[in-house]
């Protein structure tokens, strides 16, 4: 079954690598690959859409918002590169789901057990702001996504967009988004976080400590 499964993600994730649906979004990405900021000048872009990444097997998958404009956008991985990357790797590691605490690049080493990483949208939004019409167009992407990978019991959604999508996915009437909020589905645990997006870890919003009880508990849920 795995192979059949990583050959259905294979196909999956060309169609997605190809996918230009969004006018909007497909401009802005080659935009921010070509003009780049001063630290990355040196540096390739990988200014396409982002496929998602981790184990085939996985049982914990984690929905995001879209990637960075400088991290996934020019790396060529979610959550790789920035900051938002580095306590994802960090609190993988420390729950035994990644095999190292950090992750700058693509070819790092970095192999996830029992996780799966992938997003809402599929390409660096400008200012982190997908549309409703942006949203839907990578919908289709998720849903495969969640057919192939057959093991999952528990879903993390960093931010509301990623609890809003994976409630649509999972038709589940929609209820507020809180952080540590936990929802039993008939086939799935979900379980909401603020996203550690810069914004919310450097204001405190959210704390390494809130971050951590999120895993505790999947780490508890899975066991």
């Amino acid at each position: 079954m795995k192979a059949k499964q990583v050959k259905e993600l294979q196909l999956l994730n060309q169609k997605i690598i190809k996918c230009k649906k969004c006018p909007r979004l497909a401009s802005y990405i080659r935009k921010v690959s070509k003009e780049k900021v001063k630290r990355f000048q040196d540096q390739e872009y990988w200014g396409r859409p982002l496929t998602g990444f981790g184990d085939v097997n996985a049982r914990l998958l984690i929905i995001g918002l879209a990637p960075a404009a400088h991290g996934g956008n020019r790396t060529g991985r979610m959550f790789t590169g920035d900051s938002s990357g580095d306590w994802v790797a960090k609190i993988l590691f420390t729950f035994g789901f990644a095999n190292k605490p950090s992750s700058q690049k693509i070819n790092d080493g970095l192999q996830l057990t029992d996780a799966y990483i992938t997003a809402s949208a599929r390409c660096a939004p400008p200012e982190n702001k997908p549309t409703k019409k942006e949203l839907d167009n990578c919908f289709p992407f998720l849903i495969e996504e969640l057919k192939i990978l057959q093991n999952v019991q528990v879903i993390v959604c960093l931010g509301r967009i990623a609890y809003d999508t994976c409630c649509k996915l999972l038709d589940i009437k929609h209820t507020k988004f809180a952080h540590g909020a936990k929802l039993t589905h008939e086939k799935y645990i979900v379980i909401c976080s603020y996203h550690p997006s810069r914004q919310n870890t450097q204001t405190g919003r959210l704390t390494w400590n809130q971050w951590s009880s999120v895993f505790s508990d999947v780490k508890n849920t899975l066991s």
